[in-house]
This record gives structure tokens, sequence and C-alpha cells, in this order.
């Protein structure tokens, strides 16, 4: 058994913050949630790690990226989606053809995701196997759990990235055989997005998740001219997302990111269908495409998270994907002339992290029985206050101003993955071991 200390902050549902003031975590053996306390139970025979003043928090969720585009992090940035596309991306997803290079760069987006306090991701990489491979075993020794893709592109690539219709299934089912190794790293059905899948690849697809029960993710309305190119190579469908539907891919837990131009009716059928949106406000603003309709999303009842969408959007931390969504919201609402409430710092936040949790069958805020997902962050740096900050105002702060040396320590899964050694000192006190957090230094 352990006992973690510390100022707990939780959003348990959308706009709800929930805070215990140096309160406890009581954690089974296997990490998993005992109970949440106000102070530690005197009859517990339990290492208790004690982080002072900190902030305990669930980890961030991130929703959607593309693990092959985090070298070309930051180019790009002045052209349209598909000029985007066709000048940086396909090029450098090309590259994850070499496994040395995979190693190099997954090892390294691994390491930043779960040190920025990301401990889920469902995740694209690349049409290669091995690459994908590859990045599922950083990302499990890393820490990180969640979902990877390997893409399905059988048209509209480039030469050096794209496959046949049966290489495409062939090789999906070798990365298919090869997963049954990994531990807390789970496969999805990846088809880029339905212009760079063939009808017959859709289908094979649709069928290939009913028979295995995987899940899946792909795009969906992000851009008017992606709109109107589906509309020219889908003529029998009226609308976008009908693509997806007639292959069976449009379904329970099916992600879908961006969503920025999903009318009423699109819309409806994400929520018949538990369709869930990642929403990507940075990649968003980046290639022009538009600002998604949140707010009418969460009033509609739909199923809203967020994702960093690596390398359209230029932040990989997720407290800084938050804080560009809240901002996108504003716009939104400056647009509407108010008629769109704009996200608070807790709405931002639930859809950051508890929404995202929920998809992987956990909870918002710190629930029994739930595996440990959380974050400590140590705000002793920042710039002192005029006065006294509540909790509640130390933790808005935290999401606009923390950096990764901040977070002390991530714990995934009901394990401490990363662990900030400075300023931590060992005793023991009757016979529990103590470790206190000092935030000094």
């Amino acid at each position: 058994m352990k006992i973690l200390k510390g100022n707990l902050v939780s959003a348990p549902a959308l706009g709800k913050l929930e805070i215990v003031e140096h309160g406890c975590l009581v954690l089974h053996d296997d990490g998993s949630i005992q109970s949440v306390e106000k102070a530690v139970p005197q009859s517990a025979d339990a290492e208790v790690i004690d982080y002072g003043d900190s902030l305990i928090m669930p980890s961030f969720v991130d929703m959607h990226l593309h693990a092959p585009q985090y070298p070309m992090l930051g180019m790009g940035m002045d052209l349209p989606l598909i000029d985007w596309l066709n000048t940086y991306t396909f090029k450098t997803e090309a590259r994850f053809e070499d496994s040395d290079y995979a190693r190099r760069i997954y090892k390294k987006l691994a390491s930043d995701l779960i040190t920025s306090g990301t401990t889920r991701v469902c995740m694209f990489s690349s049409l290669h196997t091995d690459a994908t491979l590859i990045l599922m075993e950083e990302l499990e020794k890393a820490g990180v759990t969640g979902y990877v893709g390997k893409v399905n592109m059988d048209r509209n690539g480039s030469p050096e990235l794209q496959e046949t219709t049966e290489q495409s299934k062939r090789e999906t089912l070798r990365w298919l055989d090869a997963c049954g190794r990994f531990q807390t790293v789970k496969p999805i059905l990846t088809p880029r997005f339905t212009p760079s899948c063939t009808d017959e690849l859709m289908s094979w697809l649709g069928k290939l998740a009913a028979e295995h029960g995987l899940y899946v993710q792909s795009h969906l309305s992000e851009n008017k001219g992606e709109i109107a190119w589906v509309k020219e190579l889908c003529p029998d469908c009226a609308q976008y997302w009908e693509s997806y539907d007639r292959a069976g891919l449009w379904k329970d837990h099916t992600v879908m990111a961006h969503c920025v131009h999903s009318d009423e009716r699109e819309r409806e059928a994400m929520r018949e269908h538990g369709v869930v949106t990642a929403h990507c406000a940075g990649s968003n603003i980046n290639i022009c495409s538009g600002v998604a309709p949140v707010r009418t999303l969460l009033r509609e009842g739909n199923l809203v998270t967020l994702g960093s969408d690596i390398a359209g959007g230029a932040l990989l931390a997720m407290n800084k994907v938050i804080t560009m969504s809240i901002r996108a919201s504003k716009f939104r609402h400056m647009q509407s002339d108010g008629k769109d409430e704009f996200l608070t710092v807790e709405e931002g936040y639930y859809l950051g992290s508890s929404a995202g949790h929920e998809y992987f069958g956990g909870h918002g805020g710190f629930v029994p029985g739930d595996k440990l997902h959380a974050i400590v962050v140590d705000d002793s740096d920042f710039t002192e206050a005029a006065h006294p900050l509540s909790v509640r105002e130390r933790f808005e702060r935290a999401i606009y101003m923390m950096h990764r040396h901040n977070i002390v320590s991530v714990w995934s899964e009901g394990k401490n993955v990363v662990c900030c050694l400075f300023g931590i000192v060992a005793s023991v006190l009757s016979s529990r071991n103590i470790w206190r957090h000092s935030s000094a230094g």
C-alpha cells in the first residue's frame, strides 16, 4: 500500500473542480486507488510519499497526434492543409522506413510526452509496420499508455509514401499479429482519412474492426477544401461522415479529429453512434481550418476530448493545448456575439484530462478502483503573487504557466514512472516509509 500526500485537484465532471487541501490518495499494491482521504489514516501501514504543498492532479490525455511528424514540429505553418501534407508531411513520414531513425525519434517523443504529464494517447504512426512496433515499444517503456495505429493509405499519397491495397492489408495483419506482446499500448485501426483510402480498403478495415473488436481513428471535416475533395471522391455520400459509415468504421469509440465544419446532421450522427471528437485548436488555427464548435458539441451531448495534433499543432505539452483550446473558444465567443460561451479553465482541464481518461474506461477525478494516472506539480518557482493564493488560483496558474520541470512526478497505470529526485529526502517514521518532497532549491 502507498499513500500520496498533497493538494488534490481534479475535474470529475465538465465545469466542476474538486479540491482536497493537504489530502491523501491511498493506493492498493497494484496502483489502483483505494480511497481519497483528508489526512493519512492512522491505522495505515504504508509507504507515504509526501509531496508537501504541491498539486496532485489527474494526468493529461492526448487524443490525437501524429508521431512521425514530431521531427517537423514548427514547420510549414503558413501552408493550407493539403499543401502542408505534400510539402512537408509525406516526405517526413517517409523517413520512418528507416528503423534506426524511427527508434531515435520515438524514444525522444515518448520521453517528452511522459515528462510533460501525458500518460494516455490516441496516436497515429506512419504506414511502416516496423516503425509502428518500435513506437509502441518506446511508449510502453516510457510509461505512456493508450492506442497506436499503423496508418493505412493506398491512394493520393506521394511516390515515397503510399501502399498498394494488398500491401496495406498484408502489413496491417502483420502489425496486428505482432501487437500481442504489448501490455498497455494497444492497436487501433487508422485509415488516414477518406481521400487516402480506396473504398475497397475502407470496407476491408471495417470488416476487420468488426471481426476483432478494434477501435478506429481518423479525421473528419477539418478543412473546407478537404470536404469538397471527399465529395468528389465519394459522390454517393451526402456528407463526409457517410464515407466512414458505409465502410463500418463509424461506431462507438471511433475517434474523429477536428470536426471543425461538422454541421447539425453530422454532429447528430456522431452523438447517435458514440463517435468521439478530438478537438485540436492549435492545429486548426495554424493551418487556418477554422475553430470547431466545441460549445455546440458539448451542449448537444457529444463526446469531446483534446489533441495536440502534432505537427499541425506546434504544442506537445497538454496544458498548453488546454489553454490554446480556451483561447480558441474565446475567439468563437467573440465571433458569435457571446452566443457561444467560451471554455473555462475547469472545462478546458476536464477535456484535456478527465474526458480522455473516460474514453479509456477510467473516470473523471480520483475514483476508487481506477489505476492512478496523475502528475505532481511543484509551482514554487512561479513569480510571487501579490496575495496568498487559494489552491484554485494555483491550479489555474499551473495550467497556464507550468513547464516540464514543474512536473516533479508522474504516475501512469498505478506506477511512478517519473520521479524528480532533486530535493527528495527519505526517512523512516514508525513502521512506515515516509518520502518528503521538498520544494527547496
